[in-house]
């Protein structure tokens, strides 16, 4: 069977800045409905698109095509007191922004303030997605009503 629409296709998967370093690997196989459900990378997809088991592709994904560039505006700088007690160096904040939740990370706190960056962590880079096809099964019809993969290294409700 080769990868196309409303198939549910299972890789396994390394992320690589520009610098050739690895940033993540994946422990488990993942799972995502191919077609344009928006559960992998547009670009990525397009490239395992007629793929099979056990084809391989490495897709490099410029800032558009993976986490955006970086936004300037996405910073910000709070006083602790507003913030709740257990705030930390690291950690993520959720707060609704024009009506948007939005995820802060802490990237600093000094003399009383703490620098929250919403910007994806990779925002602004490029990097290279590495997958190999390991499975590739056609979507059950409840997957594609919902417009995600049950079971199995997908979703579960």
């Amino acid at each position: 069977m080769n990868v196309f629409a409303n198939t549910v296709v299972t890789i396994t998967f390394k992320l690589f800045d520009s610098n050739n370093q690895l940033i993540e690997e994946a422990d488990e196989p993942i799972a995502y409905l191919h077609g344009g459900h928006s559960g992998i990378f547009p670009k990525v997809e397009e490239a395992l698109g007629n793929k099979q088991v056990g084809d391989s592709v490495s897709v490099t994904l410029e800032p558009d095509d993976a986490f955006g560039d970086y936004d300037a505006e996405l910073m910000r700088i709070e006083s602790l007191d507003q913030l709740p007690p257990e705030v930390a160096v690291g950690g993520h904040l959720v707060a609704e922004q024009d009506g948007h939740e939005v995820v802060w990370r802490v990237t600093s706190i000094a003399d009383g303030k703490a620098v929250l960056d919403g910007n994806h962590e990779l925002a602004g880079q490029r990097l290279r997605f590495d997958c190999r096809v390991l499975d590739i099964r056609p979507a059950t019809p409840e997957e594609l009503t919902h417009g995600h993969v049950h079971g199995a290294h997908g979703h579960h409700h």
